[in-house]
C-alpha cells in the first residue's frame, strides 16, 4: 500500500492534536494509531517525535508551507 497523507487534524480542548485524517478517509485517526503508522513509514508527510522530558507527538514534514502544519489545519493557528 501507498503512504498516506494527513489531511486534516483535530485537537482537544486543551489545544493538543488527537486525531488526524488521512487521505481517502471519511473518519478520523487517533493520534497513537497515527504515530505508529508515521513510525512504519505509512504516512508520507508526517513523522513522529519522541524526545526526552516531553510528550510524545506527530509533526508533518517541514516543507516551508504553514497550511499543512496540524495545528493550522485543526483551526489552531
Amino acid at each position: 500500500m501507498a503512504p498516506r497523507k494527513v489531511v486534516d487534524a483535530r485537537a482537544g480542548s486543551d489545544g493538543n492534536i488527537t486525531h488526524v485524517r488521512l487521505d481517502g478517509n471519511t473518519n478520523f485517526t487517533n493520534l497513537e494509531t497515527a504515530m505508529r503508522m508515521a513510525d512504519r513509514g505509512e504516512i508520507s508527510n508526517a513523522h513522529s517525535v519522541r524526545r526526552e522530558n516531553a510528550k510524545p507527538h506527530l509533526r508533518t514534514n517541514p516543507d516551508g508551507q504553514s497550511a499543512n502544519n496540524l495545528d493550522t489545519m485543526a483551526g489552531d493557528d
